[in-house]
């Protein structure tokens, strides 16, 4: 009879590391989004146009502390 081979797998945990980050309007100043970036990717400060309703119109937005 063949000896029965005991195989140990390792799954290496890969630990995602997404940060909280708040977005604030460039021309009202005002915090209007939450969201999370991956640090490892984007080390530099997020900077999107959304809608801000305080303006009511599409702005940049910029990542904040």
């Amino acid at each position: 009879m063949p000896k029965k081979e005991k195989r140990i797998i390792k799954k290496l945990e890969v630990e995602v590391v997404r940060v909280k980050i708040t977005l604030a309007c460039t021309e009202c100043k005002q915090r209007n989004y939450n969201t999370t970036k991956e640090k490892k990717n984007h080390p530099e400060r997020l900077e999107t146009r959304k809608y801000c309703r305080f303006c009511r119109k599409h702005t940049v937005h910029k990542e904040t502390k």
